[in-house]
């Protein structure tokens, strides 16, 4: 038996989170039904799990966790979205740049890369 994927499901407005998702992560919608829309990207994406006791650097547990290219660009645009900014940026010494932010359904969503 192999896991093929693993999806997040979160309870909310697909069309709020069109805003986030969408236009400041750039994901593209793979899927719309109405009552779910799925968002992702056509990069190959290995199938991971945390499981977490904290969030590193004393921070509370991110909810999902969002790897980018640029980490600086999507900070930006998140600043230029009015969107706030709840921890960092932050060079953190287990080697990525991140912050938190928080969807529009409170979800806590670490963004980060690898430097």
């Amino acid at each position: 038996m192999t896991v093929k994927r693993i999806v997040a499901n979160i309870e909310g407005s697909p069309d709020e989170a069109a805003r986030f998702y969408g236009e400041l992560l750039g994901l593209d919608v793979l899927m719309d039904m109405g009552w779910i829309r799925t968002y992702g990207a056509d990069a190959q994406m290995p199938v991971q799990m945390s499981i977490m006791s904290e969030g590193g650097s004393d921070t509370p547990v991110p909810d999902i966790s969002i790897e980018v290219d640029d980490v600086d660009a999507v900070l930006e645009k998140a600043g230029a979205m009015g969107i706030a900014i709840v921890y960092g940026p932050a060079d953190e010494p287990w080697g990525v740049r991140r912050f938190y932010v928080r969807d529009p359904f409170g979800k806590l969503i670490n963004i980060l890369a690898h430097l």
